[in-house]
């Protein structure tokens, strides 16, 4: 039979499929799930063409969500969500980037083969794009007995890491100062400043050629690593999607990890790192809870929930510490969260303060969002680094876009504090001032960075800076004081960034998964320049006939369709004018952070794998070696025993970045052998 082909083609066992089917544990549908064998078998030939390099052969061993099995189930069983939903996800979304380029009846076969994988039994009527009829279809739900039932999430979570060693650190002095002698690497972005520069000068432009790796660390995960690593005393602290590890910095030694078992749903399916103060490790989960963790032993002290992972609410980005507070917000606007920053007790999780980015009705900035609006509105996430200007105590936060993404029309006016630089006084949670960099945003151009803060000279005098960027492409520089801004430099391509998102569909450059991601500007203060990581890649937008919100799904108002050419950036900016300085090119977009140092070096990384030192001054490429998996990551630069390291994050970022980079999570280190660096 054509059915039995396909599976012994994918290497599934019948009895994979009957086991599907005892999972499912059926109940009654108001009107039985209808499809053929044909269909179905049609299915299993396109799922292998288009679906399965994500999803999997099995339908739940590949890299994207599964499409089979316990997980699915749960998802797609509940009562509130029907076979329409689903028909109306897998078309707009699949295959990933291309959404909506088959044709209709190869989405119906799809369907029908998930169903059967799933326990569905094939009859003589076939699926079809009805969407009466699909809408009073439903998943069998899975039998309690085989699933079980997860119990609710605790709000706190007591744990056993008993009293902290306080003496190792780092104290608040320590992080105020940034580690002016380069040993540590205190936070995500290196100091509060985010300036990722290192005043480390053993390695240079001139002897970077003879970098070797000192020491690997293979993390022994297959998930996405997207961590930045935190050094303090010769130990470094990075993280997984669950996963908290602490290696010796010079060796890769294991010192512990700790691993996080959610209490609920998991929504996001990346974490990029650790905040660390005081004997404590801090890190956000998928599942919406800030834990704090021994430094020393690894064990857990507390575990707060923070969000709401069953409205969409999960922590992917690095919280920063700060006196006694923790600061932190919940990422993918695309879930339709109404983003949010909060300020956290560092001692037990407690909330301190939390400023809303989408205002309630009411608050300041809610007569910028159509108040009538009968489609769930929200957005605003918070997923990557922020900063702090110790002087003036201001927080400064990077807002994301508006949701749903792409009808602007929808949701009314500019949509603050969406797409802002946001300088909120850190003790109190109260606004300073804001500034909306792409407001009526309808291309998902959400601001990522908002750092470093920076000084510069301009027209003689040295003024106090902010840059910005974000996925529009722009780097932005504003003045901290008059709040007015400096200049603003494309980094990557911009073509037809005005055109508007239509049902005839629009292209645009850069394209929903374009421009500046999780990974931000550095500053080199003796080059006077802002390096620039950037992604070079356009798609096309199109607009649904109907907006269409379903819990925990990506909630776009469209879809896009990926350009099948792509490239990225690294663009050294002129601190005070904004002129380009030079600009390295890349195969593929360029994601992983960018470190600058006293040396006259650029550090990055590029998605084939590669691990390049550049030029400070010109942008040539003065090494490069390949590490043998993506780099999205981190790569910081430290000194262990008067031995400066650099380590670099490899591993694949997500699958929206695999294509043919691919990688397990793994730490690689190096420095120079001790004749080079005397050279």
């Amino acid at each position: 039979m054509i059915r039995i082909a396909i599976a012994a083609r994918f290497g599934v066992a019948a009895g994979a499929i009957a086991a599907a089917s005892a999972l499912a544990g059926a109940q009654a549908s108001t009107t039985p799930v209808a499809f053929t064998r044909a269909q179905a078998d049609v299915g299993a030939h396109v799922y292998a063409r288009t679906c399965a390099n994500c999803h999997g052969v099995r339908l739940d061993d590949g890299i994207a969500p599964p499409l089979s099995g316990t997980a699915f189930l749960q998802k797609w069983s509940a009562s509130d969500r029907s076979l329409d939903d689903l028909f109306f996800v897998t078309r707009n979304s699949m295959p990933k980037n291309a959404g909506g380029t088959l044709p209709a009846p190869e989405y119906l076969a799809v369907l029908a083969y998930v169903l059967e994988r799933n326990g569905h039994a094939a009859g003589d009527a076939e699926l079809v794009a009805e969407r009466v009829q699909l809408a009073r279809m439903h998943v069998n739900a899975p039998a309690k007995a085989v699933v079980g039932q997860r119990p609710p999430p605790a709000e706190f979570v007591r744990g056993d890491g008993g009293i902290l060693p306080h003496a190792i650190g780092p104290a608040q002095a320590a992080l105020v100062a940034g580690s002016p002698d380069g040993r540590d690497w205190l936070t995500h972005t290196r100091d509060y400043a985010g300036s990722r520069y290192s005043p480390l000068a053993q390695i240079t432009s001139a002897n970077v050629r003879h970098l070797r790796p000192a020491c690997i660390f293979q993390v022994g995960e297959l998930g996405n690593f997207q961590t930045g690593p935190v050094v303090h005393a010769g130990v470094m602290y990075f993280t997984t999607l669950r996963s908290t590890i602490a290696i010796d910095a010079a060796t890769c030694r294991q010192r512990w990890r700790h691993t996080w078992q959610p209490l609920a749903s998991e929504r996001g399916h990346v974490n990029r790192g650790v905040a660390v103060k005081d004997g404590r490790v801090i890190r956000g989960t998928s599942d919406g809870y800030l834990l704090a963790i021994d430094s020393d032993k690894g064990a857990l002290l507390w575990a707060r929930r923070i969000g709401d992972a069953n409205q969409g609410e999960t922590i992917t980005m690095a919280p920063l510490i700060y006196d006694s507070l923790v600061f932190v917000g919940p990422a993918i606007g695309e879930n339709a969260i109404r983003g949010w920053v909060a300020a956290f007790r560092v001692d037990n999780g407690e909330r301190a303060w939390r400023f809303n980015i989408v205002p309630a009705p009411g608050e300041p900035g809610s007569e910028t969002w159509k108040q009538a609006s009968n489609v769930p509105l929200g957005g605003g996430a918070v997923w990557t680094p922020l900063a702090i200007d110790t002087k003036a105590e201001l927080l400064y936060v990077p807002a994301a876009n508006p949701a749903p993404d792409f009808p602007e029309k929808i949701r009314g006016g500019i949509n603050l504090y969406t797409n802002s630089l946001l300088a909120i006084h850190l003790r109190t949670g109260k606004l300073a001032w804001y500034d909306q960099m792409v407001p009526n945003d309808e291309h998902d151009w959400d601001l990522t960075h908002v750092s470093p803060l920076y000084q510069a000279k301009i027209g003689g005098t040295m003024r106090n800076l902010v840059a910005t960027a974000g996925k529009d492409g722009m780097l932005r520089v504003v003045d901290r004081d008059s709040k007015q801004r400096v200049f603003a430099t494309a980094v990557t391509t911009i073509a037809n960034a005005d055109a508007p998102v239509t049902i005839a569909g629009a292209h645009a450059c850069p394209g929903v998964l374009g421009g500046v991601e999780w990974n931000g500007p550095a500053f080199h203060p003796g080059a006077n320049v802002l390096v620039v990581p950037a992604v070079d890649w356009c798609s096309s937008y199109y607009l649904d006939p109907e907006v269409r919100f379903i819990a925990g799904q990506n909630y776009l108002g469209g879809r896009t369709v990926i350009d099948s050419i792509w490239g990225g950036w690294i663009t050294a900016v002129d601190a005070s004018t904004g002129k380009v300085r030079w600009r390295h090119h890349s195969a593929a977009p360029v994601l992983a952070a960018v470190t600058a140092t006293a040396g006259g070096l650029i550090l990055g990384g590029e998605l084939n794998g590669d691990f390049i030192a550049l030029d400070a001054s010109t942008g040539a490429v003065r090494y490069r070696f390949n590490t043998g998996g993506a780099i999205g990551a981190g790569l910081v630069t430290y000194t262990v025993g008067g031995t400066q390291y650099i380590a670099v994050a490899s591993g694949r970022p997500s699958p929206f970045w695999a294509k043919e980079y691919m990688g397990s999570p793994t730490i690689v280190v190096f420095s120079l052998p001790a004749q080079g660096a005397k050279q």
